[in-house]
């Protein structure tokens, strides 16, 4: 009965303090708390008060099966009950109580689903009423709803919940629409029936929502794209093709992801595709009907080259088009210039490359910059050279068009992507973060080289300035390999880098003897830049103490104070020591190292210098560089991703400019943490090296 309320919620909570972990005394207290589920009546609240705690004490203490699903029918019950608070309430405990179940059944190793008399398999049979709540007025009870129905999910009803997910990601407000993409884009990755469903089902999610959707959702699509057969391949691809046409194009996620597709499978637009699924195959569509006579075979017509290009195009004029669309869309006008080459299509090829060039003049940096370098690849594609007659001989073949290396490299970039493993992906994550972990106090001695596994590591892209015939000058150094202090010096001045200009204006163009000078001696005569000479280097020698006034013979006439700071002296940065760093797979490096500033010994200049010793051009070459905690550093990119065979012609040096700054210079000596990547000859080749060999106490 319910004469005492009060009293026997209090007995109720009393008992579930002694039955928890007590196996023995949650036996003696079953028939009890069965007869209260069972006699209460729940037409007052003070009946539903005691009933919702003999729920709570049922699910805490060791009960039995028989209690538990007695124990869920209530609360299904609560959950057709006119007031929200006892529905919410009844929402809120039945997911508290499965989740407690799944996570006592991974401890356990037992699967989610087993027993009949499972919290589980007894919340199935109200599924029906939990679904009902999506369309509930209050928020509240849809939110309680829908992080129910994902705990509901599992292999038997994976389809039409996940239909009535995407029925009500039309209705829900916008802010919950991401959350609710990443939930449905996990049940479809665990508990797919097969790839085809997962393809329509992230489709329509594109469609609905790929406003809100994370990069996350777009990246996992076309990963499950990339990895599928070519058959979906071409099922995804005419699908996402007319998505596209028939969207107003607000869905960003669905054009992001379109519009790779075509990119990258617009070849099998080009195709008829028929799919008709057999009577064993469940081809149940997101609508969660599969009964057989809804099955019904899916057909695409194949597409004329011009009517796919159109496609694109017209989605780019909208005036409502973001930028991260429009870039996407360039680097599909690229690729398929390379997947259409073989249709002959003449009209539709001038046109794709046309578009590419549209934005060669684009305000944004990045348009203009992909719009210049896609344009050169798909002149090297089609033998085409840019090259001026006044650049000499550059990357032309022996009958004036473009080298056969060229057009396969260019064949290369603009190549299907290679299918992504996320596994491969991870590993490589957690690799490139052990890399950049400081290890200053560990390995200081020596060059110890260690072997990275060959992976992917960024792209193929073909250098331009080889397709454009870049007019290099080759460089000749003369330097020593094998003494780390070793000096060396360009045998052309004309040929210097522009990042050191400034400090070859200002400095002797030949090596000369230097000798130990008194400290804070000042030649005013070095400040001639354009008569260095053997006699001047021996006045240094014997130079007096700094003039008042000093005035330089090529530059406005200065007043220099005997405290003043006004010149360096000559061994500060007259010659740069050269230093040898590494060598594999037929790739040498060797730093430049100055001291730019010449009354701060800490910071350096390091100029590495990239010298290939093989018989073709390294592409897609990268160099990453990690430094201990004492030292900060400023690392530009390369000149170039390509380098060329060292001696070649018409081959220019490639060098890369870090700029470091020792705290502790003259405790701790530099060091780097080498780690370089490249192609050469088809191969990736992956390296990893540490280089201490800096002169002592100079850097």
């Amino acid at each position: 009965g319910g004469s005492d309320p009060f009293l026997q919620v209090q007995i109720l909570t009393l008992l579930r303090l002694l039955g928890v972990g007590d196996k023995k005394a949650s036996e003696e207290m079953n028939d009890v708390l069965a007869q209260v589920a069972t006699n209460t009546e729940s037409a007052k609240n003070s009946g539903n008060a005691i009933l919702y705690e003999c729920v709570l004490t049922i699910m805490a203490v060791e009960s039995e099966d028989g209690l538990r699903l007695l124990a869920v029918n209530i609360l299904g019950r609560f959950l057709l009950n006119r007031d929200n608070n006892i529905r919410y309430v009844a929402l809120n405990t039945l997911s508290k109580c499965i989740m407690e179940e799944n996570q006592v059944n991974r401890s356990e190793l037992l699967s989610s689903s087993e027993g009949a008399n499972s919290a589980s398999s007894a919340l199935q049979r109200h599924r029906t009423t939990v679904v009902d709540c999506l369309k509930d007025p209050d928020i509240s009870i849809r939110q309680r709803a829908l992080e129910l129905i994902y705990h509901l999910v599992n292999k038997e009803n994976v389809e039409a919940l996940t239909a009535e997910l995407l029925s009500y990601l039309v209705l829900c407000p916008r802010e919950h629409r991401a959350e609710i993409c990443i939930r449905v884009l996990r049940v479809t990755e665990k508990y797919s029936p097969n790839n085809r469903w997962r393809l329509d089902t992230l489709v329509t999610l594109l469609t609905i929502s790929g406003r809100e959707c994370s990069t996350d959702v777009q990246s996992s699509c076309i990963i499950y794209i990339s990895q599928a057969s070519e058959d979906l391949r071409a099922y995804a691809t005419h699908k996402l093709l007319k998505a596209v046409r028939d969207d107003d194009g607000s869905q960003r996620g669905l054009l992001v992801v379109g519009i790779w597709c075509i990119g990258e499978y617009g070849d099998l637009l080009l195709k008829p595709y028929t799919y008709t699924p057999s009577s064993s195959t469940s081809m149940a569509d997101v609508s969660g009907s599969s009964s057989p006579d809804d099955v019904m075979s899916v057909s695409f017509m194949a597409l004329e080259p011009a009517a796919v290009v159109s496609t694109v195009e017209g989605i780019i004029l909208r005036h409502t088009c973001p930028e991260e669309v429009k870039e996407r869309a360039l680097t599909c006008y690229a690729k398929l210039c390379e997947r259409m080459s073989a249709t002959g299509d003449v009209a539709t090829l001038d046109k794709l490359q046309k578009l590419v060039k549209k934005d060669s003049n684009s305000q944004r940096l990045e348009l203009q910059l992909r719009s210049c370098e896609y344009d050169a690849l798909i002149n090297a594609l089609r033998g085409v050279s840019t090259k001026k007659e006044s650049d000499g001989v550059g990357v032309l073949g022996s009958s004036g068009g473009v080298s056969d290396v060229i057009v396969a490299a260019a064949k290369e970039a603009l190549s299907r992507m290679p299918v992504v493993d996320p596994s491969v992906m991870q590993r490589k994550r957690s690799t490139n973060q052990q890399f950049l972990r400081d290890d200053d106090e560990g390995d200081v001695g020596g060059t110890p080289d260690e072997s990275a596994a060959a992976a992917p590591a960024g792209g193929d892209l073909l250098d331009l300035a080889d397709i454009f015939g870049s007019n290099g000058v080759t460089e000749t150094h003369t330097s020593s390999k094998t003494d780390p202090v070793g000096i060396s010096e360009p045998a052309n001045s004309e040929v210097k880098s522009d990042i050191d200009l400034l400090s070859d204006i200002f400095s002797a163009p030949a090596p000369t003897v230097t000798p130990t000078s008194a400290p804070g001696g000042y030649d005013p005569f070095n400040a001639v830049p354009s008569q260095p000479s053997q006699p001047v280097a021996a006045l240094n020698s014997f130079a007096p103490a700094p003039m008042p006034v000093a005035v330089a013979p090529n530059n406005p006439p200065i007043t220099t104070g005997v405290f003043s700071a006004a010149a360096p002296t000559p061994s500060g940065e007259a010659e740069p020591v050269v230093v040898h760093a590494v060598t594999h797979a037929g790739l040498s490096i060797e730093f430049e190292c100055t001291k730019p500033e010449v009354w701060n010994k800490q910071r350096s200049t390091l100029v590495a210098k990239f010298k290939n010793m093989t018989q073709a051009p390294l592409y897609g070459f990268s160099l990453q560089c990690a430094v201990p905690k004492y030292v900060t550093m400023e690392m530009k990119p390369p000149t170039s991703t390509t380098i060329p065979v060292t001696g070649g012609n018409g081959a220019t040096d490639v060098t890369q400019t870090i700029s470091v700054t020792n705290t502790l210079l003259g405790t701790k000596n530099l060091m780097l943490k080498l780690k370089i990547g490249f192609t050469s000859g088809g191969t990736k080749v992956d390296h990893m090296a540490t280089f201490s060999g800096f002169p002592a106490g100079e850097f």
